[in-house]
């Protein structure tokens, strides 16, 4: 049972709209038993919107965890059994108005893996054609265009915060070879 835990049992203690909450009891490598606060989140999506000019499509967004405003690409929560690509197209329209002729899978990443199950998926947009944005009724933010190159900039002083926008955009810094 090398780094390994087993689930002796598991006990949900909060049920929301977003997430679910689980106090489970594991066994650990040299058998003893101990707590593990589990959050279960259906996962999401984020999409880095670049144009021809290499400007991202940014959204500003009020984050009430944090009581402050953040830069971040356009992202989403997946619905139970939606697809992540088709999520990602959704999200990308609904947030920014476009639609795009290519959409490419950057992998995923694990926001916090010590307690929550939580995945993200990128995607780079490419061949952007604008429209109208289709927000949900609770949702208001801004859109902004940035250069990528100051995007990555503004990662490396610290301007955006937003983990799942930094390694979207380094990840696309280093897909299109601009990083030496």
């Amino acid at each position: 049972m090398r780094l390994e835990e087993k689930t002796v049992s598991s006990e949900q203690i909060y049920d929301g709209k977003v997430v679910k909450l689980f106090v489970d009891k594991a066994e650990v490598e040299n058998g003893d038993i101990v707590s593990r606060e589990v959050i279960k989140h259906p996962g999401g999506v984020c999409v880095v919107p670049l144009d021809e000019d290499e400007n991202v499509i940014f959204v500003r967004q009020f984050r009430y965890p944090h009581k402050r405003v953040f830069l971040e690409i356009p992202a989403g929560k997946l619905e139970v059994g939606e697809n992540h690509r088709e999520c990602g197209l959704r999200e990308l329209k609904e947030e920014t108005g476009c639609v795009c002729d290519s959409f490419e899978y950057l992998g995923n990443l694990v926001p916090t893996p010590a307690y929550d199950t939580e995945i993200i998926h990128m995607y780079l947009a490419r061949g952007l054609h604008s429209g109208e944005q289709k927000l949900d009724e609770d949702e208001f933010l801004e859109t902004e265009k940035i250069p990528l190159k100051k995007a990555a900039e503004m990662i490396m002083k610290n301007e955006i915060a937003d983990a799942k926008t930094q390694i979207a955009i380094l990840k696309t810094m280093l897909l299109l070879g601009h990083c030496k």
